[in-house]
């Protein structure tokens, strides 16, 4: 493993299909803070669990409803980075550029990134709790979930804990890492699956591992250069020494 800005541009310019998997650290530099550490008065008196699984939503739709209410506002604030737009240019390098996303503040699109899959879904979506029927954003209520015209309460359309990914996000998610040259790791901890085995299936298939991370996390061990610092200021940098017309392959 090396820790050279120079090497990782040496491996990006001699790539052609490109696979970035980003994590919380990317869009707590827009300000977004983490699902754990969030300044919310509910964290002090409840789990993460209460709030974002199955079993929560049933004893309380109400206070569920409302608490990601409250983080939406928050999230709509927010902007795209230096290190969103990066990404978001350098895909017209590449011949594939896919962006494999835990966020769910949908950033990366509002950058400008086309080829964006939101693995644990998108804040701003919606779809009912029973069946899944996606939902158009629903009226706003006093304080509870409206309903879904099957009846069902209407939810936020993201992962919460104890349910699975989307199957159809979860195919393009190992095609594009079966298929690529290179996977950049970003602000990720690499600590929850399946994000956090997608190092090895890339490995696994030939490709190298660019990690940026203000530090070592378990993927660093298999990585092929590992950059210490953050998305915002590392991704432009790299994006400014790869995407060169007349460098290029």
């Amino acid at each position: 493993m090396t820790r050279s800005i120079d090497d990782a541009v040496d491996i990006l310019r001699a790539s052609r299909r490109v696979v970035v998997t980003t994590g919380a650290g990317m869009s707590k530099e827009s300000g977004i803070p983490t699902f754990r550490d969030a300044p919310n008065a509910l964290w002090a008196n409840y789990n993460p669990e209460d709030l974002a699984t199955r079993a929560g939503f049933r004893r309380d739709p109400a206070l569920v409803w409302r608490w990601y209410a409250e983080r939406r506002a928050m999230i709509a604030g927010a902007k795209p980075h230096e290190g969103h737009l990066a990404l978001a240019r350098w895909e017209q390098r590449f011949d594939a550029f896919t962006i494999l996303t835990q966020n769910i503040d949908g950033l990366h699109v509002a950058a400008g990134s086309k080829d964006v899959v939101e693995l644990h879904g998108n804040i701003f979506r919606y779809k009912c709790f029973d069946h899944d029927h996606p939902v158009a954003e629903p009226l706003a209520g006093a304080g509870e979930p409206p309903r879904c015209a099957c009846g069902s309460w209407v939810r936020p359309a993201v992962v919460w804990f104890g349910e699975s990914l989307d199957a159809d996000h979860l195919c393009a998610a190992y095609d594009a890492l079966e298929r690529c040259n290179v996977l950049l790791i970003v602000g990720t901890s690499g600590v929850v699956y399946p994000a956090a085995g997608f190092a090895a299936t890339a490995k696994a298939n030939g490709a190298l591992v660019i990690e940026i991370n203000p530090e070592a996390t378990p993927a660093s061990e298999i990585a092929d250069v590992f950059i210490a610092g953050g998305a915002k200021s590392i991704l432009p940098v790299l994006a400014t020494k790869t995407v060169d017309p007349i460098a290029g392959p």
